[in-house]
């Protein structure tokens, strides 16, 4: 996956009120305090506290770290050091049963190729947008057609802004084809649609607990409306009040083409990020989506190719 941001120089604020409604109670992100290793061992249940003494006996001895002295001892392995390490230090490398999908490769294969390429787009995004001179905090991640990389794209830098220590939340706003709660593995029976319906609060946003620093809002039920409730004041009510206490928001949205609520969503989020696929995406199609998008008033805060194969069929 190649990736490109290009700023673009016209963009319009959104007049969003509360409207009387001041605080929707949303969880607010957090990080605990890192703990030694030992006692996230004995936490975890992988040692018991007589282990990790006769661990740091040793250690004292032989001068080692806590992690060389528990493998040399034989009472741990590489692969305990190396996940406790990753945790300590907001790098999440988690193991294929995690109940994550093998798609959420910033936190599956964290060192691979193709997560390089997501970081650089995270670092521009950055610069480009939520570490600009207004602060901005809600990002629409768009495309024109089915199986573009739209979702692919949102949970991955989903993950990676939390390893930032960003408090993070991605928002599947693809009310039509939900997909966040099975990439994430978490329940998707109430989300979003029930927020928009009056019939929900901030009990439906999940913890992703395998990803410190992340929250996830899945779509919910699909519902017989999506167009009107993502049109109504309480989208932008929702948005308005997760900016007070999220750093970073993103937004999963449907095919361009398909419908008008990707237009919906950007607009309430304030900017896009444009995503083709080499070998799949129509420039033409691109091209006419960037006008539509301006014409709302959105700023375009830049497009990324996604460019793998596998990665291709993926919303």
């Amino acid at each position: 996956m190649n990736s490109q941001v290009y700023p673009m120089p016209n963009r319009t604020d959104l007049d969003i009120s509360l409207a009387g409604r001041t605080d929707l109670d949303f969880p607010v992100g957090s990080r605990e305090p890192v703990q030694p290793m030992g006692r996230m061992l004995i936490d975890s249940g992988r040692l018991a506290p007589d282990d990790v003494q006769r661990i740091l006996d040793y250690q004292s001895r032989a001068g080692l770290p806590f992690g060389e002295a528990g493998v040399a001892l034989g009472l741990l392995a590489d692969d305990d050091v190396q996940q406790v390490l990753a945790a300590q230090f907001g790098h999440a490398a988690l193991s294929p049963d995690s109940g994550l999908a093998g798609e959420l490769v910033a936190a599956t294969d964290p060192d691979s190729d193709t997560v390089e390429h997501l970081r650089a787009l995270r670092s521009q995004l950055m610069l480009r947008w939520f570490e600009n001179d207004d602060r901005q905090a809600a990002l629409a991640v768009v495309s024109p057609g089915a199986g573009e990389g739209r979702s692919y794209i949102a949970a991955n830098l989903a993950v990676l802004f939390s390893q930032l220590g960003k408090r993070t939340i991605l928002i599947d706003a693809d009310l039509r084809h939900p997909r966040q709660h099975q990439i994430f593995g978490v329940p998707g029976r109430v989300g979003l649609s029930a927020i928009l319906a009056g019939r929900a609060g901030w009990e439906a946003v999940s913890e992703v607990k395998a990803v410190p620093g992340l929250w996830l809002l899945p779509a919910g039920a699909v519902p017989p409306n999506p167009q009107e409730l993502l049109a109504r004041p309480g989208f932008a009510r929702l948005i308005a009040a997760l900016r007070s206490s999220y750093e970073v928001i993103l937004i999963d949205t449907p095919a361009a083409e398909s419908c008008a609520d990707a237009g919906t969503i950007a607009a309430r989020a304030g900017a896009a990020l444009m995503v083709a696929c080499r070998d799949r995406s129509s420039v033409p199609r691109l091209a006419s989506l960037s006008e539509d998008l301006r014409q709302f008033g959105t700023t375009i805060v830049g497009a990324v190719l996604n460019g793998a194969p596998d990665h291709a069929a993926r919303r």
